[in-house]
């Protein structure tokens, strides 16, 4: 039976083959048709999106695939004091976040075996808005967990290379990846790296102390204490490793202009390694950073104006894949702000809801079209984790994940608007292009013009075999 049940129609609705006029036929939750714009079936419920805008007008309504977000932390069960399925989701929908893949720290127990996963899952149960999957994590002595792991749904599996910061997560070393990496290589399982080394933070720490005299509420103190080389160093042990083993390796939030050339060269060697970098990094700049704005801390770390631009256009030319959002929340007392320390202060940046509005100023000031965005913010993390024939596209087949999107339009962020748990945030108050009208998730409205359904319709999501 091919009648739909619900039809989106818009002026501007961009699909794989281009931005054009169409209509959406949505039945049991999946998109079954991409029609003319005309070709709406009489007596099936329209929302009509397009109607006042004229063909082709910049100014008009936008009709998007919903985003999907591969960094993501909600740290329950645990740390839900920190952040839950229930906040990290509406968030998530507020912002067309209609896919998200959950890291497996900062929660407790961490995602570090089977019978974790499936507490982490009984956890999410009933409470999630937008449809959620799970990263299993990699640490020292749980190798043979990752097969169990990997059967259980996880989408691959995510390690440190230097402390994550909690202790039931610990960082792996060189020798840990060479004994476990054959093994991912097997199983056609990816790998993703939090890809700074210990070495040069270590050093440059240690330097600093001598100093005696580095102010820990400037932030250059902090952006000293992550050198480029930490990053660049890891980047090169990831490449190496790669290629010795087969093994699928994605860097996560990467910052670091200076191994922006290691990356093109692995790529045109055809290595099996991707990339991803985060709004803020594409957003701020370390010189801009107000003493004491512990907000603004994340590790890596925000790095200089001419750093922000060469990770641009490395997104340009392909070299970086996407972006995500690495939404890191905690309560506001570990940032520190009554001190403002950078040194001491939680390293996190909780921006779920904002990754849409704040890429697109960004972008659109860079000649970017809002194509590319989506390509960066929905199809390329699903092509990642493995969802692209059912998520990241307006393509039929896949699930009715719609974002109405209103590029011209503006917002200051408000915090009290925002839906995460902790309201703290380096965007406040900032002037934002792009206003997010309406998400739908399977074919069901789950948020429209600022209100939120209360119903959680999320699914968890399993990865494909």
């Amino acid at each position: 039976m091919n009648t739909p049940e619900l039809v989106i129609r818009g002026r501007r609705v961009i699909t794989p083959d281009g931005t054009v006029p169409a209509t959406i036929h949505i039945r049991d939750g999946r998109i079954i048709a991409v029609g003319e714009f005309e070709d709406a079936p009489h007596g099936v419920p329209l929302v009509d999106v397009g109607a006042a805008d004229d063909v082709g007008d910049d100014r008009g309504v936008v009709v998007m695939p919903g985003l999907v977000d591969t960094h993501v932390h909600i740290n329950e069960p645990g740390r839900t004091d920190w952040e839950g399925f229930t906040t990290a989701t509406r968030a998530a929908a507020a912002g067309g976040v209609t896919t998200l893949v959950e890291m497996p720290l900062n929660s407790i127990p961490a995602t570090t075996t089977r019978e974790n996963l499936e507490t982490k899952q009984a956890a999410a149960v009933g409470k999630c808005h937008v449809d959620v999957g799970f990263w299993g994590g990699l640490v020292p002595g749980n190798a043979a967990e990752l097969p169990r792991m990997f059967d259980g749904g996880v989408f691959g599996f995510k390690c440190f290379l230097v402390p994550s910061g909690v202790d039931e997560f610990a960082h792996v070393t060189e020798d840990d990846l060479g004994a476990v990496m054959p093994e991912l290589a097997r199983l056609g399982a990816l790998l993703i790296v939090h890809a700074e080394t210990p070495a040069p933070i270590e050093a440059a720490l240690a330097g600093l102390e001598q100093e005696n005299v580095a102010d820990p509420r400037l932030y250059e103190t902090f952006l000293r204490s992550r050198p480029k080389a930490a990053e660049d160093e890891a980047v090169a042990l990831m490449i190496r490793l790669c290629r010795e083993t087969g093994a699928r390796v994605h860097i996560v939030h990467h910052s670091s202009s200076s191994s922006l050339g290691l990356l093109r060269a692995a790529k045109a060697e055809g290595l099996a390694i991707t990339a991803e970098t985060c709004p803020h990094y594409l957003t701020f700049a370390a010189e801009d950073v107000p003493v004491g704005a512990t907000e603004f801390k994340c590790c890596p770390p925000i790095r200089e104006r001419m750093n922000r631009e060469a990770l641009w256009d490395a997104l340009d030319r392909g070299v970086l894949d996407m972006i995500v959002s690495d939404h890191s929340p905690c309560p506001p007392e570990l940032k520190r702000r009554e001190t403002g320390d950078f040194l001491t202060a939680w390293g996190g940046i909780a921006s779920l809801q904002l990754r849409l509005p704040a890429v697109w100023t960004e972008a659109r000031e860079r000649g970017h079209k809002i194509e590319r965005v989506v390509e960066w913010l929905a199809a390329a993390p699903a092509r990642l984790v493995g969802l692209e024939g059912r998520k990241g596209a307006l393509s039929v087949g896949h699930d009715a994940d719609i974002v109405v999107f209103r590029p011209e339009a503006t917002q200051q962020v408000e915090p009290a608007l925002l839906h995460h748990r902790h309201k703290l945030t380096p965007y406040a108050g900032r002037i934002l292009s792009g206003v997010i009208e309406a998400t739908f998730l399977r074919g069901v409205k789950i948020y429209d013009q600022g209100e939120l359904m209360k119903k959680a319709a999320g699914a968890l999501l399993l990865a494909r075999r």
